[in-house]
């Protein structure tokens, strides 16, 4: 039933992405629809084990299902509306992005869940209501029956986790900084040549031709230059450091075009020094002087990751941060959630490059790898510290706060879902998510 419901909002989600582009002005592609879909399913699933956990719990002190279904969605709903929440502002948080694509994902990730949360809030519980008991066969949920998570799985951990909270806890960080430990020689970009799994025939050539010709010549840069000063520009791009030839191949009256051969090969630091050296001395021989071609846009891609990295990161944790705050009304609480998820990050980041570097040999991680995941595993991961936090709240009306925190993760436990991930083949790299619990 929940994966009926979720599949539902996820085609409802896709249709309502062609709308959303009209209105937030930004463009889908198979990778935002793809990732949106993983949000879909991943969120809504997310939800929806949480409210049919409550609500299996509810019918074992109510008679009615509808009674049952009022007491779960009253109390689940609070917590799947701050998750929910936090996710979609963290989401909006790359409209900010200089990154075209960025952006895209998160405005169609923003709508994706905003739909995944409606259907989890609406449509799931009607659904379950109406089947009533038998859903859950054949584990059917009875009156007066005593609560499993008392005496499941869950329970073992709960009262592993709070019976020896220090040792638990330093465990739990040293195994943190162990994973963390690969990120120090972390690399990011992936030039043309190293974003195939297996290297076709247009790789090898290029590298015949390197063999032959300058590194660059199968991939010169390109120059607009005004005409009227375009033998000036000539001469100041040609003097420049790594540049091996510069060639007329076309323009007008007004542009002139020319082709830089350089010496460095395509996509590497050597070649983005020398488009940056160039840009500079054609902007001072003529500042309408415009330098563009493939190391080009490699380098521009590169700095707006940079800036996007610096700019978004910081919002997501502020975002993360208030909603916190909001919710639980402690700041040291809310401060110790945030690093929770970002010690998870940088864990998850750490183990990911090691993996990717000796088992499958990637040579980099794509330029957005670094964002994206910050973004999932921060924002998708505190929602299992809302669902842990909200129900320990609830618990502490009546009990002490060992036993509310052990009564909400022998609860809430069973509730985290499956990893979320997709393939993004365009980088080579695979984008992840999963529990920071």
């Amino acid at each position: 039933m929940p994966l009926t419901v979720v599949a539902v909002a996820d085609q409802v989600a896709a249709k309502l992405l062609a709308v959303g582009t009209h209105v937030l002005d930004f463009q889908t592609d198979g990778a935002t629809t793809g990732i949106t879909s993983v949000l879909v399913f991943g969120a809504g699933t997310n939800y929806a084990l949480l409210l049919i956990a409550r609500y299996r719990e509810e019918l074992r002190r109510e008679g009615s299902r509808y009674d049952a279904m009022r007491v779960a969605l009253g109390r689940a709903a609070p917590a799947i509306l701050a998750s929910s929440g936090t996710v979609v502002l963290a989401l909006l948080c790359l409209g900010f992005a200089d990154n075209p694509s960025s952006r895209s994902i998160g405005f169609a990730g923003a709508i994706g869940i905003v739909t995944a949360v409606v259907y989890a809030l609406l449509v799931l519980p009607a659904a379950l209501t109406l089947f009533g008991r038998r859903l859950f066969w054949p584990f059917v949920p009875r009156l007066g029956q005593a609560e499993p998570t008392e005496t499941g799985f869950w329970s073992r951990v709960a009262d592993l986790a709070t019976g020896r909270p220090w040792l638990v806890s330093g465990l739990g960080a040293l195994l943190l900084v162990v994973l963390a430990l690969p990120l120090s020689g972390v690399r990011t970009g992936l030039s043309e040549t190293e974003q195939f799994r297996a290297q076709p025939e247009s790789v090898t050539g290029q590298q015949v031709l390197a063999d032959h010709f300058p590194a660059g010549a199968s991939q010169p840069t390109t120059v607009l230059a005004p005409a009227a000063s375009a033998s000036a520009v000539r001469r100041a791009v040609a003097a420049v450091d790594g540049v091996q030839r510069v060639d007329r191949v076309g323009g007008s009256r007004e542009t002139v075009e020319l082709d830089l051969v350089l010496d460095a090969d395509p996509g590497s630091s050597a070649a983005f020094d020398a488009v940056e050296a160039v840009r500079v001395a054609a902007h001072d021989a003529d500042p309408a002087t415009l330098v563009g071609g493939a190391d080009a846009e490699a380098l521009d891609a590169r700095t707006a990751a940079q800036h996007d990295q610096r700019l978004v990161i910081p919002l997501i944790l502020a975002v993360v941060l208030v909603v916190l705050l909001l919710l639980l009304r402690s700041v040291v609480a809310a401060v110790v959630l945030v690093l929770t998820v970002v010690a998870t990050y940088a864990a998850s980041m750490g183990a990911s490059w090691w993996a990717f570097r000796h088992w499958w040999d990637f040579p980099a991680l794509d330029l957005s790898v670094p964002l994206l995941s910050f973004l999932f595993l921060v924002a998708l991961g505190v929602d299992y510290n809302i669902f842990l936090t909200t129900r320990a709240r609830e618990e502490a009306h009546r009990l002490d706060t060992k036993a509310a925190i052990r009564r909400a993760l022998a609860v809430t436990g069973g509730s985290s879902p499956v990893p979320g991930c997709c393939w993004r083949p365009s980088s080579r790299s695979w984008g992840c998510f999963h529990s920071s619990r």
